[in-house]
């Protein structure tokens, strides 16, 4: 009996070491097998170092791949303490070339940690300072490739492009809004070191870092030139306290050119103020837009059928009374019994209260926020505003009236601009943007493509028609004419607004804008200039911001190939305007009939034979009184 039980004992025992066996033998599969990578990195972390190499940011270029923002490769300072065998000469040694304190060098070489970046003074180090560092040979000491962001064009579209902080993190414009894709991926020099941190004798691994992506933007950056060119001019000229422009493209939303004065130099913001860097007054700036806003008016009026351009007419004398208040047209006397096609080309005030008053506050307004005044225009920068509307139930025919010549209401350039674009483009409201497309780095093949967004659709075709038909006129004859160019369709709007000082109007102090569209019939760009407070000149928007428009248009031109036209409404010239003329047809006639019509004309000849088989300028081009014609002989 005692037998048997020992002998079963004996058996449990057996069976609970078999059980532990076959327990410790699973484990160990189970650790060498399934646990393996991550022990093996556990293990790894123990005894590896990683000298850190920053990854190039991804590049900005404008539409047509021209280089915007880019990287430089410079050297920063990196210590590994544990490999430092004479802190105080490292330190002493340290401090001498990069010119700072002792006592903070050696803080950083005997600091607790198993990397030490020194920070500021270590980075972003010079040649010579890098040189001098590396002819020393230091033990624990290493210097590392940094990535620097450089922008090539210096100040050249600064806030739309913004700016990177010492760690190459997007502080502003597109560097900020797009920082998670322009941010690539650090790599890393990996080496292998003992339990005390000293460098073991063995192979290091090099670990690539990869760049961020490259965004490719709807900028053009020949006009972007020409643009920030007149602008220069404009601020040299008229000493002004600053200055907007910025073009689009009315049938996509993309913006072809964005700028401000002042502006910054990306490469060195630290040199400006917070005040300028950070704000991108074509988003952030909100103001009255003053005439620039009776398109919307016009627009919304034709769109009603409450007015008809050519028939039906105003009489004005000078003022309307609205509720008591007066409101004064900007012609002594006014412009007496006009059509309303001649109520827009003469910016006349009453006349356009008049249009207002007849909208009523209900209908007037739901256009405005139709056009998207009031809200955020989407665009793909930070810091847009909103700008401010009076709230319709509590509007009064004052605020109606005065809402109807763009009085009273808060706007942003680029809602105006986006505002007209729809206008003039068969009423549809395109949400804005600056990035077309993301590209691969090393290909520069698409990766993905923005879409065009259509917001809405404010009014009709037909209407879009009348308003372009209008405004040409305004260029034409009336109060834009400074902004005409002979052979070519422009169409636009000036405005002259009053800026608030304190709560009251300035009676010195001005906003003078214009607004403008090409060609007229089909257009492919919209320009928009505001200056304010224009010093040493007459404060009318036709006056300051129509010739800058125009000279604009010249670039726009050539830049985006369009073309002269047969069809352009022709200017009304005053005894102040270098007077152009349509020229004749001569071609077929014989060389004396060619003379007697091109009476006036310097006349050129090429050829021989007594038959004008060619002219140049060509027949119905407008050129300046007295030029020279260049006749082909047969």
């Amino acid at each position: 009996m005692f037998y048997n039980n020992i002998h079963i004992r004996i058996r449990y025992v057996f069976l609970v070491v078999l059980i532990c066996l076959v327990i410790t033998i699973i484990k160990v599969f189970y650790i060498q097998v399934f646990q393996y990578e991550k022990l093996n990195n556990l293990a790894e972390s123990l005894w590896s170092r990683k000298l850190p190499i920053s990854a190039d940011r991804g590049e900005i270029v404008d539409r047509n791949g021209k280089l915007l923002a880019t990287n430089i490769t410079t050297t920063s300072l990196v210590i590994i303490p544990s490999q430092v065998k004479d802190p105080e000469d490292t330190a002493n040694k340290l401090s001498q070339i990069l010119k700072s304190d002792y006592k903070d060098m050696l803080s950083h070489v005997t600091k607790k940690t198993s990397i030490e970046r020194v920070h500021p003074e270590g980075r972003r180090l010079s040649y010579e300072v890098a040189e001098a560092i590396d002819n020393l040979k230091l033990d624990g000491v290493y210097l590392v490739k940094e990535s620097k962001r450089y922008y090539p064009c210096d100040n050249l579209l600064s806030h739309v492009l913004g700016y990177v902080g010492i760690d190459n993190q997007g502080l502003s414009g597109l560097e900020l809004y797009y920082d998670k894709y322009l941010t690539g991926e650090d790599g890393s020099i990996k080496y292998f070191s003992d339990g005390k941190g000293h460098k073991l004798e063995l192979s290091e691994i090099y670990e690539a870092p990869t760049p961020g992506i490259t965004l490719q933007l709807s900028i053009d950056l020949d006009l972007q030139l020409a643009l920030e060119n007149e602008l220069d001019n404009a601020m040299s000229k008229y000493e002004a306290d600053s200055a907007i422009a910025l073009a689009m493209d009315p049938n996509t939303g993309e913006i072809l050119a964005m700028s401000s004065r002042p502006d910054f130099d990306p490469n060195n913001y630290q040199n400006s103020s917070t005040e300028i860097i950070n704000r991108n007054l074509p988003i952030w700036m909100t103001f009255e837009p003053g005439s620039t806003f009776k398109i919307v008016t016009l627009a919304s009026a034709l769109e009603e059928k409450t007015i008809n351009l050519f028939e039906g007419s105003y009489t004005d004398t000078g003022s309307v009374n609205v509720d008591g208040a007066t409101i004064h047209c900007w012609k002594h006397g006014g412009h007496g019994t006009q059509s309303y096609l001649e109520v827009v080309e003469n910016s006349c005030n009453p006349g356009f209260v008049s249009i207002g008053l007849d909208l009523g506050t209900e209908r007037l307004m739901g256009y405005v926020k139709d056009f998207g005044f009031g809200a955020k225009t989407g665009i793909d920068l930070n810091g847009e505003a909103t700008g401010i509307l009076f709230n319709p139930s509590k509007m009064g025919l004052v605020e109606t009236a005065t809402t109807a010549f763009g009085q009273g209401v808060s706007v942003t350039p680029i809602q105006q601009v986006r505002a007209v674009s729809a206008a003039v483009n068969g009423g549809s409201l395109y949400r804005p943007y600056l990035v077309k497309n993301f590209l691969e780095t090393e290909t520069n093949s698409v990766i993905k493509k923005v879409d065009v967004v259509k917001d809405a659709q404010v009014i009709s075709g037909e209407t879009s028609e009348l308003v372009r038909f209008a405004l040409e006129n305004v260029v034409a004859h009336g109060s834009g004419h400074n902004a005409y160019i002979e052979n070519y369709r422009i169409g636009g709007k000036t405005g002259t607004a009053q800026t608030v000082e304190n709560g009251v109007y300035s009676s010195s102090k001005y906003i003078l804008s214009f607004i403008g569209f090409m060609p007229a019939d089909n257009p492919e760009i919209v320009v928009y200039v505001a200056i304010q407070n224009a010093k040493n000149t007459v404060q009318y928007g036709g006056t300051v911001s129509a010739p800058i428009a125009k000279n604009i248009f010249k670039s726009a031109i050539d830049i985006l190939d369009i073309d002269p036209s047969e069809e352009a409404i022709p200017k009304e010239y005053t005894w102040l305007d270098t007077k152009y003329v349509e020229m004749p047809d001569v071609t077929g006639l014989s060389l004396e009939e060619a003379k007697k019509i091109l009476k006036g004309f310097k006349v050129e000849f090429s050829g021989n034979g007594n038959k004008v088989v060619y002219q140049s300028p060509g027949a119905k081009m407008y050129v300046k009184e007295s030029s020279t014609v260049v006749l082909m002989l047969n």
